[in-house]
This record gives C-alpha cells, structure tokens and sequence, in this order.
C-alpha cells in the first residue's frame, strides 16, 4: 500500500488531518480550476472542494 493510500485511508475513516492533508495536494488544481478568464469564482472554488471531500469518502482503495 502506498503513502497516499493509507493517507486516504485515514481521511476516509474521518481522520482530519489527513483530509486537510490531501486537500492541500489538491489545492492548486481546484483554484486553477476554479478561475473563470482570469477571474477567481469563491463559489465555483467551494463546489470543487466540496466534491473533493465528497469524493474522498466515497473513494476505493
């Protein structure tokens, strides 16, 4: 099992800090994801990062 798999393993069984862990990795792609003609959207940024945990949850290992 690799790092990043008993990282999400930690984060999927609620563990915080690994959550917050892998969210910071995915950070940048969510705010470069989130900018619209050069323009940063909160909005869009809060539904990518409520996706990501949703899908941390949700993911297999």
């Amino acid at each position: 099992m690799t790092d990043f798999e008993k990282l999400l393993e930690r984060a999927k069984a609620g563990d915080k800090e690994a959550q917050e862990a892998i969210f910071r990795m995915y950070r940048p792609l969510l705010i470069k994801n989130a900018m619209e003609q050069n323009v940063f959207e909160e909005d869009l940024y809060q539904e990518f990062s409520a996706t990501l945990l949703s899908c941390i949850r949700k993911f297999r290992v």
